[in-house]
């Protein structure tokens, strides 16, 4: 029996019920956060003004009347008192530099990840304007999407408010780029890297290619002859990463004629042609989730064999079409271009690792069209198949999913990484 397939109507109401009360619970919990970073931020705001009363307006003398109240919540908390003042010290951000965003979730519009991922994304904006004029926009959009979502087009509006320009501030970043140990528990230890995105995500994409080709060696393999027995990717990756480092390649998993060495990564850089001739600031976007500095996009644009190349709409900033000089697959890139990640509601799964499936079963007449096709990954892709979960493709790219309860939950196509020219003054679409 299929999940839910066979359920009563009084399981399907009650299970409707419990989704009205989950969904009003968390909205609570939401706003009593805010709440509490109110207070927190209030209390720090006291210690201020005790300092500047006292004529103690010096740095040390702020921090030591923030550490006294940090104690007092602390002992009244039972917590510690380091803790509440980075507490303190976070709430304050929030609330003096993005009013509407903390208003937002304490009127239970927004959840506090929602909140975390706005505020996270723009703390490089100095301007007060900047950062009301983004948060009224990132609100707006939040109310209808999920934190991961959000954070990855928050990155994106967030650049645009920016005043200096990606390339000077990744300059400026580059000299922060670094390598350091953190010892863990059990004989471990956690080895973290802070470099350019691009470097970081190709060698990531590529150890994780190189995982994938030893986990199915060591699958085909007789189980005798296999020295690394049943390992999951993350495993195998670990191991592959640390053989990378210790000894140039990866040769104690590699396979008898060293085929994972010649594995190359496959990563996705959408440039808007206007930024790629020196007509716009706008940046380029590393697989659809982070902004890249205009010069690596165009030294990897120019080292491409092949160009997938998205047309879009110069004042609606939507997309219209994809094609490629060489032949291939162009259906698939279109719709993985269109859908950037998987197509149902709040997921975050990227296009690039999902399957194309047919909105109408192809076996019942569905045509293999973009107006039949959507990305979904794995999870989602068996959700719809087996469960009441249901899937009307509409007009432009959007998905209408209908729950087992009834309700309706509209999915939409996330905007093209582009430059639009608005025709009025109306603030450019996201």
């Amino acid at each position: 029996m299929t999940a839910l397939m066979d359920a009563t109507v009084e399981q399907v109401g009650a299970l409707g019920a419990v989704a009205e009360m989950l969904v009003a619970v968390d909205r609570t919990i939401g706003s009593l956060l805010a709440a509490r970073d109110g207070l927190l931020a209030l209390g720090s705001r006291i210690a201020v003004e005790a300092a500047e009363q006292a004529d103690e307006p010096s740095a040390d003398g702020v921090d030591l009347a923030v550490r006294a109240v940090a104690a007092e919540f602390g002992a009244a908390l039972r917590i510690s008192d380091r803790t509440v003042q980075r507490r303190m010290l976070d709430a304050e951000l929030v609330v003096s530099r993005f009013p509407r965003v903390w208003q937002a979730q304490g009127a239970g519009l927004i959840s506090a990840a929602h909140a975390r991922v706005i505020v996270d994304a723009a703390m490089h904006l100095d301007d007060a304007a900047d950062r009301d004029a983004y948060a009224g926009q990132m609100v707006d959009f939040a109310k209808t999407e999920s934190p991961n979502r959000v954070g990855r087009m928050a990155r994106r509006v967030a650049d645009r408010f920016q005043r200096r320009s990606i390339d000077d501030r990744h300059k400026d970043a580059r000299r922060e780029r670094g390598v350091w140990v953190k010892n863990r528990a059990d004989g471990m230890a956690q080895l973290s890297i802070f470099g350019p995105a691009a470097l970081v995500h190709g060698a990531f994409e590529r150890v994780t290619a190189m995982a994938k080709a030893a986990c199915a060696d060591s699958s085909s393999a007789p189980r005798a002859a296999s020295t690394h027995g049943s390992r999951t990717l993350g495993q195998a990756s670990c191991d592959v990463a640390l053989d990378l480092l210790l000894t140039g390649a990866p040769a104690g998993h590699d396979t008898a004629d060293g085929m994972l060495a010649s594995i190359t990564p496959t990563v996705t850089v959408t440039v808007p042609v206007l930024s790629l001739i020196g007509a716009s600031s706008v940046p380029a976007e590393l697989n659809g989730c982070i902004p890249i500095d205009i010069d690596t996009a165009r030294l990897l644009a120019g080292m491409a064999p092949g160009w997938a190349r998205i047309l879009t709409h110069p004042l609606t900033g939507a997309m219209l079409a994809v094609d490629r000089y060489r032949p291939s697959a162009a259906l698939t890139r279109h719709l993985r271009a269109r859908d950037q990640r998987c197509r149902f509601p709040t997921c975050g799964h990227a296009s690039r690792d999902g399957d194309l499936d047919h909105t109408r079963d192809h076996a019942l007449g569905g045509a293999t069209t973009a107006d039949n096709l959507g990305v979904l990954c794995r999870r989602h892709h068996r959700l719809k198949h087996h469960s009441p979960w249901h899937v009307e493709h509409l007009d432009d790219g959007t998905f209408a999913w209908t729950s087992p309860t009834g309700r309706v939950y509209i999915d939409r196509a996330p905007p093209q990484n582009t430059t639009t020219v608005p025709d009025d003054d109306s603030p450019p679409p996201f």
